[in-house]
C-alpha cells in the first residue's frame, strides 16, 4: 500500500462506495422485472369482487336456497320464528318438549291451537309476528312443537313439487357436517367415505333397499343418521355417499 499512487488510492476508496450501491440497483431490478407478470393491485382480477369470489367456501348452504311460500315444514318454521321465544319460555310460551306446560294447551284441540297461532293470543303476535306464513306452515309449527310435548297431531302435508331443489353441493353439506362424524373414520362399522370394499355389500342389495334402511336407521346408525330434512333431501344425501364409493 506504501507503494500505490494517490491517484490508485482513490480509485480504490471509490470503487468500494459504487460497487455495492450498484449491485443493490441491479438486485432491485432484477426482484421488480421477475414481479412485472404479477396482476396490478387495480386490475379486475384483484378487485374486491373477485377476490371474494375466489374465496367463497364450497357448496351451497340450504338456508341460501329459496324455499316457495307455503312449503316449509313445521321444525322449519320453529327454528327460524317460534325459537326465539319457545325454546326459551320468554312471555310466559311453553316451552317446547315441556309437557306440563303444554298440556293444557294440547286439551283445547289441534284447531284451536292453529288458530291462536294465526290470530295472535295473549303476548304471541299474529303468525309469530311473520306475516309471510302461510296457515298450512303455523299449522305444522304448532304441531312440531306441540307433538315434541306430548301431542299426537298430523302436520299438514306439503305439495309434492313445493320443497327446493336439493342438489349434489347441499348433499355434500350435510355429509361433511353430520354424516361424516361416523362416516371418516368408519364409526360403529358405518362405511368409511370412498371405501369401495365396505359399501360394495350394502350396495349391492339395491339403492332402493339401502335407502330404505338409512332413513328407518340400522345398528347404531338412528334414522336419517340423525339428519332431520325430509326423506328426499336424505335420498339425495345417500345417492351422494354412494357415488364417492364408485
Amino acid at each position: 500500500m506504501s507503494n500505490m499512487s494517490p491517484k490508485k488510492l482513490i480509485g480504490i476508496i471509490v470503487a468500494s462506495f459504487v460497487i455495492p450501491v450498484v449491485s443493490i440497483y441491479l438486485l432491485v431490478k432484477l426482484v421488480s422485472s421477475v414481479s412485472s407478470g404479477s396482476p396490478d393491485i387495480g386490475s379486475l382480477a384483484m378487485s374486491n369482487e373477485a377476490i371474494t369470489a375466489r374465496i367463497q367456501p364450497v357448496g351451497v348452504s340450504k338456508a341460501s336456497v329459496p324455499i316457495p311460500a307455503g312449503s316449509r315444514s313445521g321444525e322449519q318454521v320453529y327454528i327460524a320464528i317460534c325459537a326465539s321465544c319457545h325454546a326459551t319460555g320468554a312471555a310466559n310460551s311453553p316451552k317446547m318438549g315441556d309437557s306440563a306446560a303444554w298440556a293444557s294447551r294440547i286439551s283445547t284441540g289441534f284447531q284451536t291451537l292453529i288458530d291462536h297461532a294465526v290470530k295472535g293470543f295473549n303476548a304471541m303476535p299474529a303468525r309469530g309476528g311473520s306475516p309471510d306464513l302461510t296457515d298450512d306452515e303455523v299449522a305444522r309449527a304448532v304441531a312440531y312443537m306441540a307433538n315434541k310435548s306430548g301431542a299426537s297431531f298430523t302436520e299438514p302435508k306439503i305439495a309434492v313439487g313445493a320443497t327446493a331443489t336439493f342438489d349434489v353441493s347441499q348433499a355434500k353439506q350435510v355429509v361433511d357436517t353430520v354424516c361424516s362424524t361416523c362416516h371418516a373414520a368408519g364409526v360403529a362399522g358405518a362405511p368409511k367415505l370412498g371405501d369401495k370394499a365396505s359399501w360394495a355389500p350394502r350396495i349391492s342389495g339395491g339403492m332402493e333397499t339401502l335407502i330404505t334402511s338409512a332413513i328407518k336407521g340400522k345398528g347404531a346408525m338412528p334414522a336419517k343418521g340423525g339428519y332431520s330434512g325430509s326423506d328426499e333431501e336424505f335420498k339425495a344425501i345417500v345417492e351422494y355417499m354412494v357415488d364417492l364409493a364408485k
